[in-house]
């Protein structure tokens, strides 16, 4: 009887370490991931943020049932007013621990020494917004692209990354000096006091774009952009601490001249949705593991125009005041 026990226990453990990856997350995991998901968010949709060029009309948005299909929400639903240029590009949004959602944005193309600020709770009425001077201690600062939010749970922080150039600072390599990329990186829990702007990853190789994927505990994705000029595409690494060191950065995903990437959970796997800036169309793949990739752009339908932005959650009471809202504005 023990025998037949012990085998019965032997065999249990040698199946799960089957199912197991060599990135230590399983099938199963990600699907009972979705499943709490949903069931936490049953009244509730995603919402994209986007922009339309040329970048001077601020922040439009688009909404989802499934992840797959998105509606317009027409717009604009903040105009840009801070920054020397007044643009509004590659706005990011996320939520912390209560009902305000955070946004930052690119607001200049050359020359800007920081990134837009502003707070919401229903898209609509927003605080007052403000430049976060980031890299205003950098005087020969090229630029400050793409700021990226993601929330830590764990610590309750924000943790805010971008893309600078700073001449002659970094190996030159493929790029010229004044497009010679690196992430940098800052974390604030109330964005009045933020910490002193640091290096978040210097690969080797002019990077922007990346963003935070949190898979599991001590289990975390960054999606990047390879800005070389022969690649200009999407790549992953990996690492066990939200701030790196991120690692086993992987080969291309996507094509040539991909970009602006922003992932969410859907039927048991991951999606990334990126800017196909060369076709003038976005694109998505699914991966189960960052390891190996779907390419599901025909899955997927965006308004017209629709540009580098992220994904979130909305309540359908902020829907349904973002659907009267955009009635008014069309």
């Amino acid at each position: 009887m023990k025998k037949g026990i012990l085998l019965v226990l032997l065999f249990l453990v040698f199946s799960c370490k089957i199912r197991r990856g060599e990135d230590g997350n399983t099938s199963q995991n990600i699907k009972n991931q979705t499943a709490n998901f949903k069931a936490s968010h049953t009244d509730s949709v995603y919402l994209f943020t986007s922009f339309r060029e040329p970048a001077d009309e601020g922040l439009y948005l688009a909404y989802s049932n499934d992840g797959y299909n998105w509606e317009n929400l027409a717009g604009p639903y903040l105009k840009p007013t801070v920054g020397k240029s007044k643009i509004m590009r590659d706005p990011s949004v996320t939520k912390g621990k209560d009902s305000t959602y955070h946004m930052v944005w690119t607001t200049d193309w050359r020359g800007g020494k920081g990134f837009g600020y502003a707070s919401t709770t229903d898209f609509i009425s927003w605080s007052e917004p403000r430049m976060i001077p980031v890299m205003d201690h950098e005087p020969d600062v090229v630029n400050v692209w793409a700021p990226e939010l993601f929330y830590d749970k764990d610590l309750g922080r924000f943790i805010i990354l971008w893309a600078s150039t700073i001449p002659f600072q970094f190996e030159k390599g493929e790029e010229e000096e004044k497009n010679n990329h690196r992430m940098y990186f800052t974390t604030t829990k109330d964005f009045k006091d933020f910490t002193k702007t640091e290096l978040f990853i210097d690969a080797g190789f002019s990077m922007i774009d990346c963003v935070i994927v949190k898979r599991d505990t001590e289990d975390y994705v960054l999606v990047l952009k390879d800005n070389t000029r022969p690649n200009r595409n999407l790549k992953v690494a990996f690492a066990s601490n939200p701030l790196g060191t991120y690692k086993n950065i992987s080969e291309p995903f996507t094509g040539f001249l991909t970009e602006g990437p922003t992932v969410i959970q859907q039927d048991g796997k991951y999606i990334i949705y990126y800017d196909n800036y060369g076709d003038k169309s976005f694109g998505a793949v699914e991966t189960e593991n960052f390891k190996e990739f779907k390419n599901i752009s025909d899955k997927i339908e965006l308004p017209e125009g629709h540009k580098h932005g992220t994904i979130t959650r909305i309540s359908n009471k902020v829907l349904n005041g973002l659907i009267a809202k955009s009635k008014e504005l069309k």
